[in-house]
């Protein structure tokens, strides 16, 4: 069982942070819209990543610089259109961002927006893929490791996404959603520059 919560510690560690998908499953989550899709689809996401890290595709990483690079350029590109979306979205403000079912966009579309969130971002990759595989190497039971860590992906991302709706009260207000929207493109760009700049 050591492992195991070792691996549930290393994944929380790492993904608890606000980065662009965890801000992203947030607002889904005010809005009501999509949440158990948005959901499974970070965790089973993270499990296919975890699970590769584990199985020594974070060598592979290591061995090919120029993956790396790819995932970066590509998703600082990503992360800047994304961005300047939610500051256009909080500049605009309106009736548009209402907390509760209906409207805004599909379940096709919101699940791209989530998979170049979650796949052109190397900060995903490499906490997932290369820091979690890393780490799992020293320990003898990795699939127990490996286990611990997707344990601790689901549980972050169903709290995250249906915790969330605590906050409606408060997002009952247009101006919260306009500084929501803020915070979220700061986010994505702060994320994307730090990319750009190497970081």
């Amino acid at each position: 069982m050591h492992a195991y919560f070792a691996g549930l510690g290393t994944a929380l560690s790492l993904i608890v942070a606000i980065g662009a998908q965890n801000a992203f499953v947030l607002k889904q989550g005010l809005m009501r819209r999509h949440v158990l899709a948005v959901c499974a689809f970070c965790a089973i996401s993270d499990a296919i990543l975890i699970s590769a890290g584990v199985m020594g595709a974070g060598a592979v990483a290591a061995a090919a610089p120029w993956f790396l690079g790819v995932m970066r350029w590509g998703g600082a590109g990503f992360l800047l259109i994304y961005g300047a979306r939610s500051f256009r979205a909080a500049w605009r403000g309106g009736a548009v961002l209402q907390a509760g079912p209906g409207g805004g966009a599909g379940l096709g579309a919101t699940l791209a927006v989530l998979a170049g969130l979650t796949w052109l971002n190397p900060h995903v990759w490499l906490d997932t893929v290369v820091l979690i595989g890393s780490v799992s190497a020293g320990w003898e039971s990795r699939g127990v490791f490996a286990a611990g860590a997707v344990s601790g992906s689901v549980l972050f991302f169903f709290a995250l996404g249906y915790g969330a709706r605590w906050l409606t009260p408060l997002f009952a207000r247009p101006l919260a959603w306009r500084v929501l929207d803020g915070l979220v493109g700061l986010v994505m760009w702060s994320i994307a520059l730090g990319l750009v700049l190497g970081g």
